[in-house]
């Protein structure tokens, strides 16, 4: 079955009564949890933007706190798992501000975890990616955040 492009979908959309809309976003919803966890974002976070970041970094920093240390596979795969999270959540605001200071948090935590990353070269490369993705999208905002995201960035 060929997928309808986003012009179509919006087009039929919008013809549709609200009471039909509420339902289709409610079949929607039950169908994946990512859909859910978009649409609550919506409803709910949307419009606390710093509010939402903070939480997203708390709920970073449990996940760090929850690293099993004793051996780096392990630890690889979850600082993996975080990272994951912390991109569908980006994904979810879909503002470069907010990508580029849960990415720097990112970075922040792992570097100040005290896991060895260094003796994985996955690890290495991970790290170095997001630090390319922080400079990336720094270079999409205004001069003057871009001077204080730089010098966040110079740190790491």
């Amino acid at each position: 079955m060929k997928s309808a492009t986003v012009f179509e979908i919006k087009d039929e959309l919008q013809q549709l009564p609200p009471a039909q809309l509420v339902e289709l976003c409610l079949r929607l919803v039950k169908f994946k949890k990512e859909n859910k966890e978009l649409l609550t974002y919506l409803l709910f976070e949307a419009n606390g933007l710093d509010q939402y970041i903070q939480l997203i970094k708390t709920e970073t920093t449990d996940q760090f706190g929850e690293i099993n240390t004793s051996n780096l596979y392990f630890a690889k795969k979850t600082i993996r798992k975080i990272l994951r999270n912390i991109n569908k959540y980006i994904r979810y605001t879909g503002s470069k501000q907010a990508e580029i200071e849960l990415l720097l948090f990112y970075c922040k935590t792992l570097k100040e975890s005290g896991i060895a990353y260094q003796k994985s070269t996955a690890l290495v490369n991970l790290y170095d990616n997001q630090l390319k993705k922080i400079k990336k999208a720094i270079e999409t905002l205004h001069e003057d955040l871009q001077y204080d995201y730089n010098r966040e960035l110079d740190v790491l």
